[in-house]
């Protein structure tokens, strides 16, 4: 299996663990109205489309987000959703819709600042792209309901910004072998 076929089915598992995990608040220290546990596995989709960005490029990137997108959607849509439970649709509609720009615009932001110093580009494309996910994400699944979806959407950015910190390690770490891959520009 090849690295873009392995980031595109490991792109679209994260969705669907993180669209399972959401479900789920944490409910130690107080935070189940401030944090659920999809906000710890959702950051690694930013790492994933920012490595392949870096890798192969912007085009493949956006491959591996459409590969990733049907697989998260048809996953979710089959695995966590209970279709007599209309907040549990809103999640699969809300990740999907999310996702998809959430991360087309990660590609589109990291392109633009691709020949910055190495960690400008993955930093602030996720950033920004966690941002948008987020609020995308939260108020369409939860808007108008008893869930505390603006406290939880500020619990989940705050985990996000600092998951999108701590994921420039193993980006700074990859980044030779990324490198390598894109002076080949083939996809292995």
């Amino acid at each position: 299996m090849t690295l873009f076929y392995k980031l595109s089915v490991l792109m679209g598992f994260i969705v669907v663990a993180s669209n399972y995990l959401v479900q789920f608040p944490i409910q130690y220290l107080n935070l189940s109205e401030i944090l659920t546990y999809g906000a710890f596995s959702y950051p690694i989709t930013f790492l994933i489309t920012d490595l392949a960005n870096r890798a192969y490029g912007k085009i493949i990137a956006r491959k591996i987000v459409y590969i990733g997108f049907f697989i998260g959607v048809a996953l979710t849509i089959f695995i966590s959703t209970n279709f007599s439970d209309i907040i549990s649709i809103r999640i699969a509609i809300g990740s999907g819709i999310a996702f998809f720009i959430a991360q087309n615009i990660d590609i589109k932001i990291f392109d633009i600042l691709r020949k910055k110093t190495w960690y400008i580009a993955p930093l602030f494309s996720s950033i920004i792209g966690s941002t948008i996910d987020t609020f995308l994400f939260f108020s369409i699944s939860f808007y108008a309901t008893s869930i505390p979806w603006i406290t939880l959407a500020l619990g989940d950015l705050a985990v996000k910004m600092f998951i999108a910190l701590f994921m420039l390690i193993p980006f700074k770490l990859l980044l030779s072998s990324i490198t390598e891959i894109s002076d080949k520009k083939t996809i292995h």
